[in-house]
């Protein structure tokens, strides 16, 4: 699908529950303020998000209702996605539903995501809109890599994406482990003959760990010795950032624009990719005594360790992958006939081959005021919070947005004359 223009935005949303959501719904509306080339927001230019956990509500919703949702979107925050949680360890009952994979079963949540935010939609909804193609990922917990709710990947179940309910997919990226059981997905191999794409590169000297581990993951879905089933959970157990799927399939499909479109590589200019941050940063009072902190405050302090440091690693990862990924279609580009390249510039004026730039930026509470972002450091990942604090979150994600230099100047840049 061709979505991207001269000026293009592409976003990722975190986790984080109502918070992350919130925040993401408040970049939004900062995006709507900031202008763009034809008399359009950077908001109409956005063609891509990628999310997980809190952070795929608002990115689904969105993808479904696009900017009507700027009017609509608040409510959704305010409504309270906890009412039919279990949450006691206290029962028994309880106690064997987590001992059996979760406290809460995969409809538990599905269903209050399918009857009061979604109402049924599927992806077919999703794709008539044709932009933002959205990206909703989880985690393929058998083979620890992402998952990504694409037609690629559904390409590689032999299943069809477009008759699956949106629900689904984004309870899927918000199954935290042991809290809710994993969303299982069913293998189709004997409903299509289509091969695989190859993956003779996975075995290349040299070849990296990510490329080989994606071999195997594909190679999986078609291989019912390896079980019919895929079992998935929250996409922030991979990357809380939602980039671990930009970065697989840029190294799985090998070529120098996807997952661009080989039209949308020729058509961009000015690409900006925002990454949007709800995360935690350091809390508690326990190293401030001797004693403590207690076995669940270890084991809440070093899940959010090893989500910390995977996020680092993803972006730091990511930005350079941003700039190669910027090359690689400028080689690409420049490498067509010449005659062609005549003809793109006859139909588009102004167009070089070499003609590309591609920005990259992070917001998070940190871009605010020290005391403003301690406070906003203190709300629970919850799906449900009172209506102050949504407010507080939809507009430091607008702030942020707002008072971002790299944004700015990606403005000036789509805006100035050519």
């Amino acid at each position: 699908m061709d979505v991207v223009g001269p000026t293009a935005v592409a976003m990722s949303f975190s986790g984080g529950g109502t918070r992350a959501a919130a925040f993401a719904f408040g970049a939004l509306q900062g995006l709507d303020v900031i202008r763009a080339p034809a008399d359009a927001s950077l908001l109409d230019n956005v063609a891509f998000i990628s999310s997980v956990s809190g952070g795929s509500i608002t990115a689904a919703y969105y993808g479904l209702h696009g900017k009507s949702s700027l009017t609509t979107f608040r409510s959704v925050l305010l409504k309270d996605g906890e009412a039919g949680l279990r949450f006691s360890l206290l029962n028994p009952i309880n106690l064997a539903r987590l001992f059996a994979g979760g406290l809460n079963d995969r409809e538990d949540l599905r269903t209050w995501l399918d009857e009061d935010v979604f109402k049924g939609a599927t992806f077919a909804d999703m794709f008539r809109r044709g932009k933002p193609i959205v990206w909703i990922n989880a985690t393929n917990v058998y083979y620890r890599v992402a998952f990504p709710f694409s037609q690629l990947a559904f390409d590689a179940l032999c299943s069809d994406l477009s008759s699956f309910p949106v629900s689904e997919a984004v309870a899927a990226s918000m199954a935290v482990p042991l809290f809710f059981a994993p969303i299982v997905l069913q293998k189709h191999p004997e409903a299509c003959s289509a091969p695989l794409p190859s993956l003779d590169h996975a075995h290349a000297p040299g070849r990296s760990l990510l490329l080989g581990a994606l071999a195997n993951a594909v190679r999986g879905h078609r291989d019912t010795s390896k079980g019919k089933y895929i079992k998935l959970v929250d996409g922030g157990v991979t990357d809380n950032y939602g980039l671990a799927t930009i970065l697989q399939s840029r190294v799985l499909l090998g070529t120098p624009y996807g997952p661009m479109s080989e039209n949308d590589a020729i058509s961009v200019r000015r690409l900006l990719f925002i990454v949007v941050d709800a995360g935690q940063g350091p809390r508690g009072d326990w190293n401030q005594r001797q004693v403590g902190p207690s076995g669940i405050e270890v084991a809440s302090a070093a899940i959010d360790a090893a989500m910390a440091t995977n996020v680092r690693m993803s972006y730091d990862a990511f930005v350079p992958m941003m700039q190669q990924w910027r090359d690689d279609l400028v080689a690409y580009r420049c490498g067509m006939p010449h005659s062609l390249q005549q003809e793109i510039a006859a139909r588009r004026p102004g167009w070089q081959c070499n003609d590309v730039e591609f920005f990259v930026t992070r917001i998070s509470f940190e871009a605010l005021d020290n005391d403003r972002a301690a406070s906003l450091n203190e709300l629970p990942t919850r799906l449900r919070l009172p209506e102050r604090d949504v407010d507080r979150l939809i507009e430091a994600g607008r702030d942020a947005i707002l008072g971002n230099p790299v944004i700015r100047e990606f403005e000036r840049e789509a805006t100035a004359p050519r």
